[in-house]
């Protein structure tokens, strides 16, 4: 593999003046920069999108050069006792719904109006189901000032006649603002509690912009690294996610570590090759980073795809014909990933007349879609090709 050095942004040193457990009102709250230059909006309040506000809330407080104050774009929600979504967290500074017991910081600020939300903000993370960006994007166009950034969260990809759009392009094709990515072995609830981990931010031109964004995020247990490659940071974290379904249906099967183990092996040749052919720019090294292997082993061993498949084999792949009964039942509102996006990689292939080359890839969808029997995800090179290719 080619090497292509990631520069880590280490985190920085608190304002000695401030500190957070003693963080005033909001409205008393003064900058050490009169006149700070970002304000960051982050567009979504699921288990990441809260994450990932309490990530930036910390850092927004220590950083002269960012507003305190974080919005947080909550798509409304009543909740079974009456009360808004939006409502309660401004009130107990936690997500009850998406992250419940955990202290997202006084600083955000939940807003159900989207407009509003992004009012004057220069700095926007995406970090909605990947279903939901265009018609969020699309609120968007005309709204946004000049100098806006963006950096995506988000796992996905829309199919085209011309070829598969990755969600950053999407954001910056309707919203005419450049975006970064995000992506690493990065399951929400562990993040929330403080335990290590990583991510890879990737762009395409400016390192300054990307290494902003890594002084955002990065915490003491949230190393973010940077690296030149965002289509291949981005189709890492996408391309994960079918995998993932792919080693949860061998563990609903009881098949054991050594089947997982190949599964894995095989998926993470399929999301090289595969990235490769729709991006020959992608780096080899972008697979050693977190949002390469290390993402494909966490979401492997206990991501909500891996979860919901594996609950899916046990029934033997009959209780549903899809697996939105499942998803109600376990992901607590959650969105499946990796399902939508099989059916997406599979079109892909379909288009392009790769179907034979990416056999993994091909079985996950043909289970899900109830082609298949769950026991097919071991005997995917005995699938025969529609007599139509």
């Amino acid at each position: 593999m080619s090497s292509a050095p990631s520069s880590t942004i280490r985190p920085l040193l608190h304002r000695s003046n401030f500190s957070l457990s003693a963080a005033p009102s909001l409205k008393s709250m003064r900058y050490n920069d009169p006149h700070p230059r970002y304000k960051v909006t982050v567009i979504g309040s699921g288990n990441w999108g809260s994450v990932a506000a309490k990530l930036i809330a910390s850092n927004a407080l220590k950083l002269s050069s960012f507003r305190d104050e974080v919005r947080m774009w909550v798509f409304e929600e009543t909740l079974p006792n009456g009360e808004k979504l939006s409502q309660a967290i401004n009130q107990t500074n936690e997500n009850v719904r998406y992250l419940p017991g955990v202290n997202l910081g006084q600083n955000v600020v939940a807003d159900p109006d989207l407009e509003h939300a992004v009012n004057d903000s220069n700095m926007l993370v995406f970090v909605s189901p990947h279903q939901f960006v265009e018609g969020v994007c699309k609120r968007l166009v005309g709204k946004l000032g000049k100098g806006v950034e963006a950096i995506s969260l988000v796992k996905g990809m829309e199919v085209r006649v011309e070829g598969p759009c990755l969600i950053s392009k999407l954001i910056s094709e309707l919203l005419g603002i450049h975006c970064c990515v995000l992506m690493g072995a990065n399951i929400a609830d562990e993040i929330a509690r403080e335990q290590f981990s990583e991510a890879t931010i990737g762009y395409k031109q400016n390192k300054e912009v990307a290494e902003r964004w890594a002084q955002l995020f990065s915490t003491p247990y949230f190393s973010v690294s940077t690296v030149q490659d965002v289509e291949g940071v981005e189709l890492c974290g996408t391309l994960k996610n079918v995998v993932a379904v792919a080693a949860g249906l061998v563990d609903g099967l009881q098949m054991g570590n050594n089947t997982k183990a190949a599964i894995m092996r095989i998926g993470l040749k399929e999301m090289r090759a595969l990235s490769k052919r729709l991006f020959p720019s992608v780096k080899d090294s972008t697979f050693l980073e977190s949002c390469g292997m290390a993402d494909l082993i966490t979401t492997s061993l206990g991501g909500r795809n891996k979860r919901v498949a594996e609950a899916f084999a046990r029934n033997g792949g009959k209780r549903c014909t899809s697996f939105d009964e499942l998803e109600a039942e376990i992901l607590n509102g959650q969105k499946l990933q990796g399902v939508l996006t099989a059916k997406e990689v599979y079109e892909v292939l379909r288009i392009n007349g790769w179907l034979s080359l990416f056999p993994l890839f091909r079985a996950v969808h043909e289970i899900c879609s109830g082609q298949e029997p769950p026991s097919a995800i071991v005997r995917y090179k005995e699938i025969q090709l529609p007599s139509s290719l």
